[in-house]
């Protein structure tokens, strides 16, 4: 896929400081970026140089083929952007709310009742559309903003940190409306330090450390070139590890073998083996039938599923102290 949105050589310097540093990145139409980070790694600067708010010291950055620095307009036009502290008018109910922020992206009048009619559906708020801005929840505000943003029909969702704040359920609906807008077409660019956010629902990722993108790609990548090879954890029935040991030794596509120092919780009476495996899946299936037919006492079989925080540690190691 084409990319929609990218950066070369992105940099923001104050004085001294810089707080991006020579950011290159992709981001195809059509995907769900997640772009990762702790507090103060750059991520919230990065989309201020996105969506034209701050002026790039050095680089460039193109969305929907528009640049930020020489076509600002025509970036504003393509995006929608939510920051993460987002001002509400209280004095305003719903329906007016979004009704202002259409007129402002020039919408006609009477293209604006139905519009905003769909945004409230969309973003499940239409049983509230009569109600004062300031009697909204947390989450129904984030959501309220986040139909503001669609007003104008963008290509490109720039979202800072939108499950920041919200409570379990909230950023759940949240993730589940971010699916919704990516089947309908939308490429959604947004932030998180919330590494689960990422993990449920993005199919691209950037890690982005002290200013510096570390590594950017799907996670199945990333878990691939972290740890070429497959991790098997084998528990056996007993305590005995030695016939186990024995008969995995020779093997061409066994890597390392090593008894593991605890036991997942549940079989504290019995011993894991964790194999470091080559092979590919015909090869694991062939293994398991090898040890089951030389007699071997297995009580479990599977493959060791690196999530997400191990991906985002393992990058960010020693970057910084």
């Amino acid at each position: 896929m084409p990319a929609i949105l990218e950066t070369h050589g992105l940099t923001k310097r104050y004085g001294q400081f810089t707080a991006v540093n020579e950011l290159s990145l992709q981001v195809e139409q059509g995907a769900i970026y997640g772009f990762v980070g702790p507090n103060g790694a750059g991520k919230t600067t990065t989309m201020r140089m996105l969506t034209t708010l701050l002026e790039p010291t050095a680089g460039e950055a193109f969305v929907a083929g528009y640049s930020v620095r020489r076509q600002p307009r025509s970036v504003r036009r393509a995006i929608g952007y939510m920051p993460d502290f987002f001002g509400v008018y209280d004095d305003m109910t719903v329906w007016e709310y979004l009704d202002f922020f259409a007129a402002c992206y020039e919408i006609p009048e009477t293209q604006r009742r139905p519009l905003i009619g769909d945004l409230l559906e969309l973003v499940d708020l239409a049983h509230r559309r009569d109600d004062q801005v300031d009697t909204l929840s947390r989450g129904m505000k984030q959501r309220l903003c986040l139909a503001r943003t669609l007003a104008h029909d963008p290509q490109v969702l720039i979202l800072d940190e939108p499950a920041s704040g919200l409570d379990p359920r909230a950023r759940v609906e949240i993730r589940a409306l971010l699916l919704e807008l990516s089947r309908m077409g939308k490429t959604i660019f947004f932030s998180t330090h919330i590494l689960a956010d990422v993990a449920e629902i993005c199919t691209q990722v950037g890690i982005v450390e002290a200013g510096r993108l570390v590594t950017q790609g799907s996670l199945a990548e990333m878990q691939r070139r972290l740890r070429p090879h497959r991790t098997l954890a084998i528990t056996l029935l007993d305590r005995g590890t030695d016939a186990l040991q024995a008969a995995l030794f020779g093997r061409e596509a066994i890597l390392a073998v090593r008894v593991a120092d605890q036991a997942p919780q549940g079989v504290a009476e019995h011993a894991v083996v964790e194999v470091d495996f080559a092979g590919d899946d015909a090869a694991v299936s062939q293994l398991l039938r090898d040890l089951v037919q030389a007699g071997l006492p297995i009580l479990r079989f599977a493959e060791t599923v690196h999530d997400v925080e191990d991906v985002f540690m393992q990058v960010t190691k020693g970057i910084v102290s």
